[in-house]
Formats: C-alpha cells, sequence, structure tokens
C-alpha cells in the first residue's frame, strides 16, 4: 500500500487524539513578533539611546549566545534572558528592572497584535463537537503561552496542554510527545493526528514518536517540507479540515471526498 493508500484510510478512522501545535500554527507569529520587537527598541531607545540597528544586532548575539548554553529547552525562548544578555553586551549589566519591562513590553504588543487564523475556532469546536481528546503540544514556557491561550479565549479549547517547560525538552525530542501518550493514554497503534506548521519539529517529531497522521499547516513563510520532513496532509486554512471531521459529528462519510488537502 502506497503513502497515499495508508493517509486515506488513517482518514476513515477517527483519531483517537488530535495534537496541536500552537505559534505559527493557531496564529500567526511573524507580524506580532515584528511589532513587538518594534515596541522594544522604541523603549531601549528612550531609555539608553541605543539606536535599533545597534540593538537587533546585540539582540542576535544575546540570543544565540542563550540558545547555545542552554540547548533545545524551554527556557531558551525567554525573552526576559535575552533582553537580560543583550544589555549586558552592550555595557549595561543586569538591568533587572529594565529587562522585566521590556519582557512586559513584548509580550503586551505581541499579544495585541496576534490574530487567530480563520477557522481556528471553529475547528477547535468541531472536535469537541466530535468528542475528539485535544492536546496542545508547543515548545516555550507554560506560563506565556497559558497566557496565549487565555488571551484568545482558547483555554477551554484543550483537553490537554503540554509546553516544552513540563516536557523538559523542545520538539522533536521525544520527551514532549511521551509525555502526550502518557496524559492522552494512547500509543504508536493509534490514529492520532499532529497539527504543526514547522516540518523538521512538528512533522518529524509527531510521526516518529507518535506514529502519527500530520498534517502542515501552510501560509507565507512557511514552505512544505521535503522528503522526510514532508506531512502526509498540508492545508491552508482550518475549513479545509472541517469535511473530514463532519463524518463523525454527523455520522457520514460522503463529505471527505470533497477537501482540498493536498496528500503527499
Amino acid at each position: 500500500m502506497n503513502a497515499s493508500e495508508t493517509t486515506r484510510e488513517k482518514l476513515s478512522q477517527k483519531p483517537s487524539a488530535v495534537l496541536l501545535d500552537a505559534d505559527n500554527t493557531l496564529f500567526a507569529y511573524e507580524f506580532p513578533h515584528a511589532q513587538a520587537s518594534a515596541a522594544v527598541e522604541k523603549r531601549v531607545l528612550a531609555d539608553f539611546g541605543i539606536p535599533p540597528p545597534e540593538f537587533r544586532n546585540a539582540l542576535k548575539k544575546g540570543r544565540a549566545a542563550i540558545k547555545e548554553r542552554l540547548g533545545p529547552v524551554a527556557s531558551s525562548h525567554n525573552r526576559l534572558l535575552y533582553f537580560q544578555n543583550t544589555l549586558e553586551l552592550l555595557g549595561y549589566k543586569s538591568q533587572i528592572a529594565t529587562c522585566v519591562t521590556l519582557e512586559q513590553i513584548y509580550w503586551r504588543t505581541f499579544l495585541l497584535n496576534a490574530q487567530l487564523f480563520p477557522g481556528t475556532r471553529d475547528f477547535l469546536d468541531s472536535l469537541r463537537s466530535a468528542k475528539i481528546t485535544t492536546c496542545l503540544v508547543t515548545d516555550l514556557t507554560a506560563q506565556i503561552q497559558f497566557r496565549k491561550l487565555i488571551y484568545f479565549n482558547l483555554d477551554h479549547s484543550f483537553d490537554y496542554v503540554i509546553t516544552s517547560e513540563e516536557a523538559g525538552r523542545d520538539k522533536p525530542n521525544p520527551e514532549p510527545f511521551k509525555c502526550a501518550c502518557e496524559k492522552l493514554q494512547v500509543s504508536d497503534k493509534e490514529t492520532v493526528w499532529m497539527i504543526g506548521d514547522n516540518p523538521d519539529t512538528d512533522i518529524v517529531g509527531a510521526r516518529q514518536h507518535m506514529n502519527a497522521l500530520t498534517f502542515q499547516k501552510i501560509h507565507p513563510g512557511v514552505s512544505p517540507g521535503k522528503g522526510l520532513t514532508a506531512a502526509d496532509i498540508t492545508f491552508k486554512e482550518f475549513t479545509e479540515l472541517l469535511p473530514f471531521l463532519s463524518q463523525w459529528q454527523h455520522k457520514t462519510s460522503n463529505e471527505s471526498e470533497h477537501s482540498a488537502f493536498s496528500l503527499s
């Protein structure tokens, strides 16, 4: 049986659970990140007179140093550490109050400019209507990821949430997926979906460690994975997934033939 036939067979089976990534899957990341970064640069210019290009260059070095020192763990995404290290590199030592202020500015501006992708809420509601267990599997710390879910009013949309802070490692390390299996009480013999934007972390990780049917969300700035990183299915809008859920909501299967999915 070829890959396409295997995918179609799995699509006909109600998944035991659906796992989803958060950033750049449920909502766009780049625009709010750019706005948040600009707000931080504006504050740094006002407080220290550091031009944005100089601060960006130092931040790039500071971020890289934190990631190299800590490795692929939740704290390696911590903006508080980025700003602390950046200001130290610029010769200002540890500016504790300033670092906290900059982190607050960053995330406040990020959330004010973040928007869910069209159809996200309807898709999550449809999963619940179909009585399919859901689990968010996301990198970064629990505090900020929970804050995002509350901001988007999605704090009741998932049965389980796993952050890399809880799991101890970022995706595609097996630990987040092992944690998901334990919470969901599923095995790699069961049909599980993984929906994410990153082919190297979401797609490869879920396939290797959960034998999941993988879906990659494609939008500007995100390219489909290739070869071993190619998802079973690529899609642009969450509405494309709804026909597959309707067969379990309404006990019909003929609707699934009209999807705009791309099968690899």
